[in-house]
């Protein structure tokens, strides 16, 4: 074993003993240290027995036992314990170290830390680490950014433990500035909570609509994890459906129907509503959980509110093809969106993200890995200045042939009292994105209206900003205008 370690980590839950299992056996030597010491010698003396781990029972060892420039990552609980573990490692850093904080952190943070850091003389990396346990240990996607000056030292760490693509290309690169590595892993999580979403409204359809079993839908998800749709969303579904209780019945529906969340769906919608970007589908995803959580608000309407018995008459094999649609269309929407927001967050924070690199990323090891992502990563290759993925000609043609069965579903569901609020949302933005004129006219008249808030016009340069004494009893004054 090395004398001194090539990366330190803090915190042996089950994502940081996964994490430093694989870097092990990747040839690093690590140092390990939790705040229950108990932990790193029940680490050292098990999983790790052998291996190439040097144990610290503090943080003066664990920073002791580090080659330099020293590089300590933190896979802890986000918000104060990040900051606290900062504050007990810049006294035992010296100039050029390097913290690097792996938790799943709101970006503001870690732009805040990345500042803080760096006026210490130390450096910083905040880095997404999606794949949950197993691609902790087998290969996650990594999504770094903080201090430039850091990459260097970390990528041969970072791209030898992060999956790896067909070609063999890692699925880690560099994000960009102090908060832009922990923002693209938001938008993933977003994005995540939307594959999640329109999965189960095309599961509900099945369910409740098609009256198909959970041995009937395994089948399909299987076949359509062979297709368009193949991911790892897909295929986990698949899975799921296919579970037997002890008792021979499909464990899936005996699960209680409220869904849990952490905040980062949540952190993604309000990011789109500070940028003023239309996300529909993921804010729709999130809403859907919260709506899921009022199980017995729920419970007490379903005994007094009626609505339409679901009561399906048409071809079964044909709406099955056509959820297949609805479902691939409502993900080139969710993406769309995503980058849109990542766009936006670009110029807002005066990043430089690399969006093809982004859709590599994400092709492997985390959980929204699927073979879509290679088409998206072809489309900013293509054009690295493409403004909205519906314009690039590949998925233009891909979702205008979506939409014929995509709105036979939304439609069918809705008419039969059947909830597809990711669906029908995605539509609805696909439907707007494409319309030349928008009823935001009328909107505008309103405002002028009751507010004095002015309005352009379409027969005037644009920039010049008009007011209507709309009832003949107000006076010429306009309210400032101004952009959200």
């Amino acid at each position: 074993m090395k004398k001194l370690a090539d990366i330190g980590l803090i915190g042996l839950a089950v994502m940081g003993e996964n994490l430093v299992l694989n870097m092990e056996s990747k040839g690093f030597t690590v140092a390990v240290y939790n705040r229950t010491v108990e932990k790193v010698d029940n680490f050292i003396n098990g999983r790790g027995a052998g291996k190439n781990f040097i144990g610290a029972h503090s943080i003066e060892e664990l920073v002791a036992s580090l080659e330099k420039p020293r590089k300590v990552m933190m896979l802890v609980k986000a918000g104060k314990p990040v900051d606290d573990f900062i504050e007990l490692l810049i006294p035992h850093l010296e100039p050029g170290d390097i913290i690097i904080d792996g938790g799943n952190s709101h970006f503001p943070d870690s732009i805040r830390r990345t500042q803080y850091v760096e006026s210490k003389g130390l450096l910083f990396i905040g880095t997404g680490v999606s794949g949950g346990e197993e691609g902790a240990l087998k290969g996650p996607s990594m999504m770094p950014g903080g201090s430039p000056a850091a990459w260097p030292a970390v990528k041969e760490i970072f791209q030898a433990v992060a999956a790896k693509v067909e070609d063999g290309s890692p699925c880690c690169e560099w994000v960009g500035e102090d908060g832009a590595g922990h923002f693209v892993k938001m938008v993933h999580n977003g994005i995540e909570y939307g594959d999640m979403q329109i999965i189960n409204e095309a599961y509900h359809v099945m369910k409740d609509l098609l009256c198909m079993s959970a041995d009937e839908m395994h089948e399909v998800f299987k076949k359509w994890n062979t297709e368009e749709l193949d991911s790892y969303l897909i295929e986990i579904t698949r899975d799921i459906l296919g579970y037997k209780d002890e008792d021979g019945e499909p464990l899936v529906e005996k699960i209680l129907d409220t869904a849990g969340q952490k905040g980062t769906g949540k952190w993604t919608g309000v990011s789109a509503l500070d940028l003023g970007i239309p996300l529909t589908l993921i804010g729709e995803s999130v809403f859907a959980r919260c709506l899921s959580a009022q199980k017995d608000l729920r419970v007490q309407a379903s005994k007094v509110i009626s609505g339409p018995k679901p009561s399906f008459t048409g071809e079964k094999a044909q709406l099955i093809e056509d959820l297949k649609m609805a479902l691939y269309g409502a993900k080139i929407i969710s993406y769309a969106q995503g980058y849109n927001l990542m766009m936006e967050a670009a110029k807002e924070y005066k990043w430089n993200l690399n969006y093809g690199g982004i859709a590599l990323m994400w092709r492997g090891g985390c959980i929204i890995r699927s073979a879509f992502l290679g088409d998206i990563k072809k489309a900013f290759d293509k054009n690295p200045e493409l403004p909205n993925l519906l314009l690039d000609p590949f998925f233009k043609e891909k979702v205008e042939a979506t939409q014929a069965g995509w709105r036979r579903v939304c439609a069918a569901a809705l008419t039969n009292g059947i909830p597809v609020p990711a669906l029908t949302s995605a539509l609805c933005y696909f439907d707007g994105f494409r319309s030349e004129r928008l009823p935001a006219n009328l909107l505008q008249a309103q405002r002028d209206y009751f507010g004095a808030h002015t309005y352009e016009r379409i027969d005037k340069p644009r920039g010049q900003f008009f007011h209507t004494n709309w009832t003949g009893r107000g006076g010429d004054t306009a309210s400032t205008t101004y952009e959200v």
